[in-house]
Order: C-alpha cells, then sequence, then structure tokens
C-alpha cells in the first residue's frame, strides 16, 4: 500500500469480533487509606468472634462442674440450692421470670417506642426535632441504678392503684390475680422500669429506619390525597417494618440482661406461677448480682451456668435481629 500499512500485521476480523464481545473488567486499584480502612474493619470484626468465643468458652468451663452434675435437671429444676450436699438447683424459675418481665417491658415499650419514632420524624416541627432527639438519646445514658432507685421509692408506689385495678377488673385471668395487698416487687413493677430502660434503643433504631422512608413514595401518596396518617400507614410503616422488628428485638436482648434496676426492685423467688402482679419475681442477672458475693466453689459454678444460659439466650436473640433487618427493605440503613 501507498502508506506502507501492510495488511498482513492486522488481526484477522473473527478476532476483533471475539475481543469485542469480552466483556471488560473494571476494578479499581486499593489506596492506602482503603487498605488501612479495610484492614481496620476485618480486624474489629475478628477482634469481636474472638471475644465471643472466648467468653464463651470461658462461661462453658466455669460452670461445667454445675452442668455435669445436674444434667437436664439444670433446665428444668426451679430450686436453687447449689450450696447444699449433695447441690440441687436449676434455673427453670429463673429463667422463666426473667421472660416474663422482658416480655411485659417490650409489650410496654414497642408501641411506645413507635408512636414516639413517628412523632420524632413525621409530626415534630423541624426545628424541635434535633433537641427532641437529642433528649431520647440522652435517656439511654441513664445508668440502671438511677432507673433501679426511680422505680422503687417513686414509680412503684404510684404504679400500684393501676395494678390493683387491673386485678380487680380482670382478675379473672391467672396472670392479673392477686391474693391480698401484694402488689409491690412484682413483675409488673420490675417490667414497667426495664421498659423505660430500653425505651431510647427501640426508639433510636425506629426513628432511623423510618426518617429513611423514600421521599417520593411519601409525596405521592399525599399527592394522590392521602392523609398523613394513611401516607404513614401506606409508605412509612411497610418500609420500616424490619426497623420496628430490629429495634424490638434489641430491646429484649437489653431488657434479658438487665440488672440492678431488677434486682433493686423484685422480691426473689425460685417457683413457676402466673401471678404476674403478685409479689414475688426473678431475673438471671440479679440472681447472680445477688448471690456472687456470697457463693462458695459450688455455687459460684452454679452461678456460670447461669450465665451461660443468659450469654446463649442474649446472642442468639441479637442474632436473630441481625438476620431480620439485613434481610428487611429498610436493613441496609440500620446497624445493629
Amino acid at each position: 500500500m501507498s502508506d506502507g500499512l501492510d495488511l498482513r500485521d492486522r488481526p484477522p476480523a473473527n478476532e476483533e469480533a471475539r475481543d469485542s464481545d469480552t466483556p471488560r473488567v473494571i476494578g479499581s486499584a486499593y489506596t492506602k487509606p482503603d487498605r488501612f480502612y479495610r484492614g481496620t474493619a476485618s480486624g474489629a470484626g475478628i477482634i469481636t468472634l474472638v471475644l465471643l468465643v472466648l467468653i464463651g468458652t470461658f462461661l462453658l468451663i466455669r460452670a461445667w462442674p454445675a452442668l455435669s452434675s445436674q444434667g437436664f435437671g439444670f433446665l428444668t429444676n426451679t430450686a436453687w440450692h447449689p450450696e447444699q450436699d449433695p447441690p440441687v438447683f436449676g434455673i427453670a424459675a429463673v429463667l422463666y421470670w426473667t421472660i416474663v418481665i422482658a416480655f411485659i417491658a417490650m409489650l410496654i415499650a414497642v408501641p411506645m417506642s413507635i408512636l414516639a419514632a413517628l412523632a420524632l420524624t413525621e409530626y415534630a416541627p423541624m426545628r424541635l426535632r434535633k433537641p427532641l432527639t437529642s433528649l431520647v438519646d440522652l435517656l439511654a445514658a441513664i445508668p440502671s441504678l438511677i432507673y433501679g432507685l426511680w422505680g422503687l421509692f417513686f414509680l412503684q408506689e404510684k404504679l400500684v392503684p393501676l395494678a390493683e385495678w387491673i386485678s380487680s377488673f380482670f382478675g379473672w385471668i391467672p396472670i392479673f390475680a392477686v391474693e391480698g395487698d401484694q402488689f409491690t416487687q412484682s413483675s409488673f413493677m420490675a417490667g414497667v422500669v426495664v421498659a423505660l430502660m430500653v425505651l431510647p434503643v427501640t426508639t433510636s433504631v425506629m426513628r432511623e429506619v423510618f426518617s429513611q422512608a423514600p421521599p417520593g413514595e411519601k409525596e405521592a401518596a399525599l399527592a394522590l390525597g392521602s392523609t398523613r396518617w394513611g401516607m404513614i400507614r401506606t409508605v412509612v410503616l411497610p418500609f420500616g417494618r424490619g426497623g420496628i422488628i430490629g429495634g424490638s428485638m434489641l430491646g429484649l436482648g437489653r431488657a434479658l440482661g438487665e440488672t440492678i434496676a431488677v434486682a433493686l426492685i423484685i422480691s426473689p423467688i425460685f417457683e413457676i406461677n402466673l401471678n404476674w402482679l403478685h409479689t414475688g419475681s426473678n431475673s438471671v442477672a440479679s440472681l447472680i448480682a445477688l448471690r456472687f458475693g456470697e457463693a462458695n466453689e459450688s455455687a459460684l459454678a452454679a452461678l456460670m451456668a447461669a450465665g451461660l444460659s443468659l450469654f446463649v439466650l442474649t446472642l442468639v436473640v441479637n442474632m436473630i435481629a441481625s438476620r431480620i433487618v439485613s434481610r428487611s427493605r429498610s436493613g441496609s440503613g440500620v446497624e445493629l
């Protein structure tokens, strides 16, 4: 050719077509900050897993003498006499009252959290949202000891008339039946205090999820003639379903492990009954706190076994919460 280009140097046409059909691999090189952040995040995750394994292993080793001596009876026995010879103890009654207190707390906290989160994200004026949000978050910083003292000396006597009213009208239901006037130091009193303690946690998670509801869908609902409540019911609440469940599960994990506030309010018992308004209750965390100082070797192993059961229960609850939130539509923006 005149320009000196040899056509034999060009690749065949079929190779050009094959190269054009091959998708290009698009990638990005990690910079030093990217590698540092990736290594830090991975290291933090590994350290967290290692700590969980170490804690679980420690509890299992220390609790093994108690678990081996009681066998399956540790989960079914209601008595607690680890200092006897032979020792007789079980976690059934304590675990039952732990779940009852947490259930009462969540029965109160979840509806209040949903209403508070909706008020902060949909109804509160813009100039008040930030200070009100900070106020709700500040409630989580109050020590549990303060909640316990407040519930013991102030709130409990205010709740007695309510408990009496519930028992008088609904006493035909076993959980509300009370003989005499023994309404203080009950699971109901402890549950109300724990509900106030978990309220900031559940509200914060739900508020964060509700605030991420798609603005376009909200505006479309209002443009089609929906009321504000109709928009919340059809857009915000369905979008935030994962946050509601996840926040509730996180609050449940906090309620199951609450210690000092419950220990100050309840009157410990080691039996299973359905009288939730009656004096007498218990919890795994408060049992450990109240018995640890005077425990001998056998009792200490029993307390470690109780702690292991609470550790497993709380871990399962939080894993379920993370799973539910991550699979929900709104879960991508929530950190548990």
